[in-house]
């Protein structure tokens, strides 16, 4: 029997029929409305917001959290199926349910009272509110801790004065999870976005992640309520752990661009047609695609071990911090090497490779760059921290 080009070791049959039923949901949804507009979205670099409440019926947004609170309840490798199937359609679509999954959602309810609980979690679920993350600064980059975002106690409430940027979601956001300095250490808030004093621009001129929403955010002297504070943890320790969760999601979504490229390649070197044979019958052309084929079980294998460690309790961040810069790499990879197989076809939205290629120039960056997560494994092995 012919293996699958895109699943050499049959990982597939290492999920349980929940896990495989989830997939093929997902695998769907991309398949029939993603499919046939993403092009165009990012090409005109536009958000399909007309689907966020098809994805909210199939309960992906916030997948992994409790029932009681109108989430799916799913396991953690049943979302990073999801994450894998949803970047198979295009990064900007897993971003946006990873924002409003992991770094939303995530701290609301880890960090949060029940009351905030109770008061965001259903409606998030539903996509009835959406959420944006601001860590991010102008100038913090790769260090969070440079945090110049202050919120001073005035009274019972705070007020907040800052400014956040590369923020996902951050004009359709109708809360934002905004972290900033307190005399007593960093910590989260829960700030609407209708809040006087807080706006958010959209950034333009992109020629990444055209099909999802990037924003700067800007706090003037926003005043809410302590009942708005996420009042369960403090420190950095608050918004890295929601980067932990979110960085998971990711390790498994640029499978699916990576698999996308190679699908694409592969039907187009089997029906491209130089000198007199299909390109996919040269020796050149089948060592890239061997390559690929190798480099996709790597990644599929490693993400279904963190995902079982993580529904075991036992995932660490060094663990994940390795898969998500071997997977983006292998990613960014294959779709280089797949939009060279289509030769001047592969630089149009027509096919994806190139579309991924640029995507994933942003997925490989943010929430920790390749270097950082290459010296958080350096730490990890050595003991001594580079940073």
């Amino acid at each position: 029997m012919a293996l699958p080009p895109a699943d050499l070791f049959d990982v597939r049959s290492l999920l349980t029929d929940e896990e495989r039923a989830v997939q093929d949901t997902v695998a769907r949804f991309v398949d029939e409305r993603v499919l046939p507009i993403i092009g165009d979205c990012f090409e005109q670099a536009r958000f399909p917001a007309e689907l966020v409440p098809e994805i909210a019926d199939m309960g992906l947004l916030g997948s992994s959290l409790p029932e009681e609170y109108g989430c799916a309840g799913l396991n953690g490798v049943s979302y990073g199926l999801i994450c894998q199937e949803l970047e198979r359609g295009d990064s900007g679509l897993r971003s946006f349910v990873s924002v409003q999954s992991s770094l939303c959602m995530y701290p609301i309810y880890a960090y949060g009272t029940e009351e905030q609980r109770q008061q965001y979690l259903p409606g998030m679920a539903r996509g009835e509110i959406i959420g944006c993350f601001g860590l991010t600064e102008p100038h913090g980059g790769s260090d969070p801790a440079n945090m110049k975002t202050h919120a001073k106690k005035d009274g019972g409430d705070w007020v907040i004065n800052g400014a956040k940027m590369w923020i996902t979601n951050g004009n359709l956001a109708h809360i934002a999870i905004v972290w900033a300095q307190t005399d007593d250490g960093i910590q989260g808030f829960i700030v609407p976005t209708n809040t006087p004093g807080f706006t958010a621009q959209v950034v333009h001129k992109k020629m990444s992640l055209r099909a999802s929403v990037t924003s700067a955010l800007f706090l003037d002297n926003v005043r809410v309520p302590d009942s708005q504070r996420l009042p369960n943890v403090k420190g950095l320790k608050g918004p890295l752990g929601c980067l932990t969760q979110a960085r998971y999601g990711i390790t498994w979504g640029p499978i699916g661009a990576a698999i996308a490229c190679y699908t694409e390649a592969l039907n187009y070197a089997k029906e491209r047609i130089l000198f007199n044979r299909p390109i996919a019958a040269t020796q050149a052309v089948q060592i890239k695609l061997a390559e690929m084929a190798r480099r996709i079980t790597q990644a599929q294998l490693l993400v279904l071990q963190l995902g079982r460690l993580k529904d075991a309790g036992k995932m660490q961040p060094a663990q994940v911090s390795m898969a998500k810069w071997n997977n983006c790499r292998i990613a960014l990879d294959i779709a280089r090497e797949a939009r060279d197989i289509l030769g001047g076809a592969g630089i149009t939205t027509e096919y994806c490779p190139i579309r991924h290629a640029l995507n994933l120039e942003s997925v490989i960056t943010y929430e920790g760059t390749e270097t950082v997560h290459q010296l958080v494994i350096g730490r990890e092995v050595t003991g001594i921290s580079a940073f």
